[in-house]
């Protein structure tokens, strides 16, 4: 199958740095050109200094600054001189291309240079910081010639590194007269329009025109605006490397080497021997009367896009969907410029390198399955042996892992050069005269059967294993991990790739450069789709299918994945009266109908489809669990599978065969195809066996390894997967059938109350997309109907992940809470759950990037006439006003939600204005309403307390973290006396309460006898607003349950009011005095209150409050006689093993206490264990000494 690789634009890089001349005063000038929301409307300079500007003028000198005529001049809209010499600029060959991010990570240097020098995050061409005009000096003594190759150098890596801010450089250009008006218009126009792009391409083109002083203006101006470009910073610091004369340089970078005589001929025929093994690809073609059909490489290699990154962990889930899960992750990222494009033959250039070595580096690519590594490393020879590409290497050799594996005995670099190239037998010596000039590229290093772990020493210190001589004899593996090291021919370089799984072998070797393919960005997946479909009908159709599909579309970033679906997708649209309903929708449909046409259109070449079906499932089983995907004859015959079958058509489209240099090997033609087929073993065998234990089994592997493969089992206990393929293996048995859906109704179950730990939730997560592959609505019902909760909060939730979320809740009655807090959900993903949100019962949004066009989706939830919300949570969304507005629209018409939560928005007056004009309508049913962060003016408070003393249904209001100001408290007060007014809990905390606002809510309180709970945290009431609020406990009117005072400034007087109001209140549950400097003294005064027999306090919190051991043992004296207290939290207070004794006793004598909190304080693992152990006698009660406990 053909894996694809992405063609495009070039590189960038950059630096900072000084400059000389007319360009940093305009610089100054233009802030706001070269930020993303800089806007001008005219051409004229104000010559104000934005903030940025002061910050730069006043950090440091600035070396070669404008006199001041010059800078009034200037700012004044002054002319500068032109000169002209013309530049011209022809870019690249265009390859595919790499993204690259940032260094490796563990790298202390910000930035890689060419020659591989490393500036440790810091350069010498700072223009703030660093006075030394090294960029400005080069700029000086190079001449016209040099500026000339240089932008043919650099031409489509600048297009790239300024067209974030190219609108910026144009206008510069312009008010320094080297543009006409018109010619900076053309370049904002196309910024305008959203081509980015093309701006920056018209930009170079128009400064080429205009010749070498324009050229000079401009590359002074990339000086300043480095830190605001860090591709161009990159380039910059390129060119700081380069010195007087970057020519040397850019010879090696064009290939401008010299080959001996001698060897010219022998590299010719090296080239055409490598042009001849990749100048065309092999295609299974199972829709075809080809078996396998030949193309052009030039003709079927496809973009994709791969980035420059290495992430030093190993993947703990199945790795394609892991891939697809950071996919969209990664396409933003892209899309917002952070990520750097480079070809593939820039693999070997320092910028992108943190090798220090001036010659001989090292690059890993790595990709999940069928991404593309083995064709990109096909497509790199084949370009090298064109002469398109690397032609600083005089030689390159491809390896394969999987033909290294057939070499079981001890060799030479030599010997194993002649084995593969024969040819080169009687030159090898002198190709090792000269390292820098070979590369050697090792495909798939995920299949060696050696593991090369570069964390291992041992290599370095045992003599058998130091391989240092070409004519050295030892492992197969000791040579690579000798080339890579550059132990072995130092100063030559070696590219490897390999699966996300095996970098970790990784972290220790000597890679300089490290990339991960990335797959289809945008309209690259079109563009495949195009390519493999000759009618383009049928490829609009099938791509259409894919791209409506939300689970389709977000796995076809891979290409072997869209070559699955072009063969299995393609005869419901090539094909006249096929039902639509038909068409797969799900993974396991398209599998399904993948083997159905191999069956249909080989199935008669052997006997027995099912029985060989069976065997080759069994080993693709085998190799699932052995994460093993390379197999040999040894492997068929040992599952009774003759290699001689392979005649068959039909075990030739199971499974690839490869004729290596020793043996043969076989391989599946992708890791989810050897999944389904091991799945499908499942339902083939006459003895079902213990399939529940082997499922449970695989579904606790936390490495991932089962996680398709059981989606599939599952989809096959669905008729709609199974129909097809029953016509040639007959029917499944229906006590697997049963045992499997039985299995996943329990597994549901199970998940669905374990919801605290991350691994539960992608447990849950994954019995859903299980539930999702069946398309089984009463299992779905059935399975779900006892789990009251869907929690997966704090867990990525991707795109494809919400589309079987909704399909899941789609298929149930009601949902009644699901929990999607902190899932990092986006408007895509938000998208593909839209449908299905009406039916939750408890919807929680909070700290997900919603914006406003994410709320409209849930807005359109709550219009709809079926809508059973009752608790909506949009805390932290980036709600705004303009969003507000539809949202409150929603409220006018829905019936059912009674709880809204819009705390830690954007909002502004504006948007709560709309908001409590939705709280008047009569037919508004919220009871709940939570608010904070608004500044609200004297004309609004009117508004408010209209809204609260005419709402008949809210009974809960938050209105925190704002400055509310003393006359909306006022307000807020009378309509608490209200009588109509039934508010029971009213949150108010951090409001900037003064002592005379505080005074009007007393008042209220003492009238109000609905209010149970209050909360006035973080506000400075001090002495006198406890006092008050005292004194309103002590009203028999007063029914406050519960009551929050952490952070109000208790003092020792206040603590005394407080203290005298619990012992006479009678209604107070709850109380928390956390975060005031409460001390021994004030605790113990506090703790007597309580103690009293007719005080009702069951749950107290004294967290952060300065307790130490020896108040402790006071608290426990006093609160051993206490018969309410169920609660007490006494978290990161200074306790330490000294207060063990105290507690243990305070545990033993409450018979009512279920939980104490301990978190926080200063125990020893010993005085911990002996707390903890104090649980076993009393199983109710919990001793939490650390979170999620």
């Amino acid at each position: 199958m053909a894996e694809g690789a992405h063609r495009g634009e070039d590189p960038v890089t950059t630096t900072k740095r000084d400059d000389k001349g007319g360009i940093f005063t305009w610089m100054q000038n233009f802030t706001g050109w070269f930020s993303p929301a800089g806007q001008r409307e005219d051409d004229e300079i104000t010559g104000t200094a934005s903030r940025k500007q002061d910050r730069i003028e006043s950090s440091g000198p600035v070396v070669g600054d404008l006199s001041a005529g010059r800078r009034e001049q200037i700012q004044s809209g002054g002319s500068g001189e032109r000169k002209g010499d013309q530049v011209a600029g022809t870019p690249p060959t265009e390859q595919g291309h790499i993204e690259s991010s940032s260094p490796v990570e563990g790298d202390p240097s910000a930035t890689h240079s060419f020659g591989g020098s490393v500036n440790n995050g810091q350069s010498s061409l700072d223009l703030v910081t660093y006075p030394k005009s090294t960029l400005s000096e080069l700029l000086t003594q190079w001449d016209d010639y040099q500026l000339f190759q240089l932008g043919k150098f650099y031409q489509h890596r600048l297009t790239e590194a300024i067209e974030e801010r190219v609108e910026g450089l144009s206008q510069l250009l312009r008010n320094e007269e080297h543009f006409s008006g018109r010619e900076h218009e053309n370049v904002t126009e196309l910024v305008g329009k959203g081509n980015r792009t093309d701006g920056s391409k018209l930009f170079l083109s128009l400064v080429t025109e205009k010749g070498s002083q324009t050229w000079r203006v401009m590359w002074e101006s990339f000086g300043i605006m480095r830190k605001e470009l860090p591709k161009l910073d990159k380039i910059l610091k390129e060119i700081q490397e380069f010195g007087p004369d970057p020519q040397e340089y850019m010879n090696i970078a064009r290939g401008l080497t010299e080959l001996p005589t001698k060897l010219k001929d022998v590299q010719q025929k090296h080239k055409r021997t490598l042009r001849a093994q990749t100048e065309t690809l092999r295609v299974n073609t199972i829709l075809m009367r080809e078996k396998v059909k030949v193309f052009q490489l030039v003709d079927r290699y496809t973009k994709l896009t791969v980035i420059s990154t290495f992430r030093r962990r190993r993947l703990m889930e199945h790795e394609l969907l892991v891939r697809g899960r950071d996919h969209e992750k990664w396409r933003e990222e892209h899309l917002r410029g952070e990520l750097e494009k480079i070809r593939t033959d820039q693999l070997f250039e320092s910028s992108f390198s943190g090798s220090k070595s001036k010659s001989g580096s090292s690059a890993a690519v790595a990709g999940v399955p069928g991404i593309g590594k083995t064709t990109m490393v096909q497509k790199i020879v084949y370009d090298w042996a064109t002469g398109k590409i690397y032609q600083q290497f005089q030689f390159i050799f491809s390896f394969k892992f999987r033909d290294l594996n057939t070499i079981n005995c001890t060799i030479n670099l030599w010997n194993l050069m002649v084995f593969f190239y024969p040819y080169l037998r009687d030159v090898l010596k002198k190709l090792w005269e000269n390292p820098e000039g070979l590369l050697f590229i090792f495909d798939g290093l995920d299949e060696f059967k050696d593991r090369i772990d570069f964390a291992d020493n041992w290599r370095d210190t045992e003599p058998q294993h130091m391989c240092t001589d070409p004519e050295f004899r030892c492992k197969v593996s000791d040579i690579v991990y000798s080339l890579i090291q550059h132990k072995l021919l130092p100063g030559c370089s070696v590219l490897l790739t390999t699966r996300p799984t095996a970098l970790h072998l990784l972290e220790k070797a000597e890679i300089s450069v490290w990339a991960e393919i990335l797959g289809f960005v945008g309209e690259e997946r079109k563009e495949y789709f195009n390519r493999f479909f000759e009618d383009q009908a049928v490829a609009a159709a099938v791509f259409k299918h894919v791209d409506e599909n939300e689970i389709l579309y977000t796995m076809s970033y891979n290409p072997s994945y869209c070559w699955i679906l072009g063969l299995a997708l393609g005869p419901f649209f090539t094909q006249r009266h096929r039902a639509p309903q038909r068409v797969p929708k799900t993974i396991t449909q398209l599998y399904s109908h993948y083997i159905y046409n191999i069956l249909k259109n080989h199935g008669r070449e052997i006997e027995s489809p099912r029985d060989v079906l069976l065997r080759v499932g069994q080993m693709a089983f085998t190799g699932v669990s052995e994460r093993k995907i390379v197999f040999t004859d040894g492997d068929l015959i040992r599952y009774n599978l003759q290699p001689s079958q392979f005649l068959s058509g039909f075990l030739m489209e199971l499974l690839e065969r490869e004729d290596c240099a020793r043996s043969v090997v076989y391989t599946f033609p992708h890791l989810t195809i050897q999944e389904f087929v091991a799945a499908l073993a499942q339902f083939l065998t006459p003895d079902p066996g213990d399939i529940l234990k082997l499922l449970t089994e695989a579904h606790s592997e936390e490495d991932g390894r089962f996680e398709v493969f059981l989606r599939f089992v599952a989809g096959l206990s669905s008729p709609a997967s199974a129909r097809g393929l029953e016509e040639f293996v007959g029917p499944f048995p229906h006590q697997t059938i049963c045992r499997v859906i039985d299995w996943v109704k329990q597994e549901v179950k199970r998940q669905g109350g374990n919801r605290r730990s991350g691994a539960g939730k992608r447990s849950l997560l994954n019995t859903l997309h299980y539930l999702f592959e069946s398309q089984n609505r009463g299992l779905v019902q059935a399975a779900l109907e006892s789990v009251e909760t869907l929690s997966f909060s704090g867990l990525r939730m991707t795109p494809i992940d919400c589309a079987v979320l909704s399909h899941v809740i789609g298929l149930c009655d009601t949902v009644k809470h699901l929990d999607l807090w902190n899932c990092r959900i986006e408007s895509e993903g938000l998208q593909r759950l839209g449908p299905g949100l009406h039916k939750c019962q408890e919807l929680r949004f909070r700290s997900n990037h919603l914006g406003d066009s994410g709320v409209k989706l849930v807005s359109a939830a709550l219009r709809d006439p079926e809508c059973k919300m009752k608790r909506l949570e949009l805390r932290d969304v980036g709600l705004t006003d303009s969003g507000a507005e539809d949202l409150v629209s929603a409220l006018s018409t829905n019936r059912s939600l009674t709880e809204l939560d819009l705390v830690r928005n954007e909002l502004e007056e504006s948007g709560v204005k709309l908001v409590s004009a939705a709280l008047r309508d009569p037919e508004c049913q919220i009871q709940s309403l939570e608010l904070d962060g608004v500044i609200l003016s004297a004309s609004y408070t009117e508004g408010l307390g209209s809204t609260l003393s005419t709402n008949d249904s809210l009974v809960e209001l938050e209105l925190s973290g704002g400055k509310l100001g003393d006359s909306a408290v006022k307000l807020l007060a009378a309509a608490l006396k209200v009588t109509k007014y039934k508010i029971r809990r009213l949150k108010l905390w951090c409001i900037g309460l003064s002592g005379s606002s505080a005074e009007d809510l007393a008042s209220a309180l003492s009238i109000n006898s609905s209010l149970t709970e209050l909360d006035l945290s973080d506000n400075e009431l001090g002495h006198s607003g406890v006092k008050l609020v005292s004194a309103a406990l002590r009203d028999p009117v007063c029914k406050i349950k519960k009551l929050e005072l952490r952070g109000v400034g208790l003092t020792d007087s206040g603590a005394e009011d407080l203290a005298s109001a619990l012992s006479t209140n009678r209604s107070l549950t709850e109380l928390d005095l956390s975060d005031n400097k409460l001390g021994d003294l004030r605790g113990k005064l506090i703790c007597a209150a309580i103690s009293d027999p007719e005080c009702k306090i069951q749950r107290l919190k004294l967290w952060r409050v300065g307790l130490t051991d020896s108040g402790v043992k006071d608290l426990v004296s006093i609160l051993s006689t206490d018969r309410s207290l169920t609660e007490l939290e006494l978290g990161y207070n200074s306790l330490t093993d000294r207060s063990v004794p105290a507690l243990r006793s305070l545990i033993l004598t409450l018979p009512c206490l279920e939980r104490i909190g301990l978190l926080g304080n200063e125990f020893s693992g010993t005085g911990e264990k002996e707390l903890m152990s104090l649980q076993e006698p009393r199983p109710g009660l919990r001793v939490i000494l650390r979170r999620n406990e």
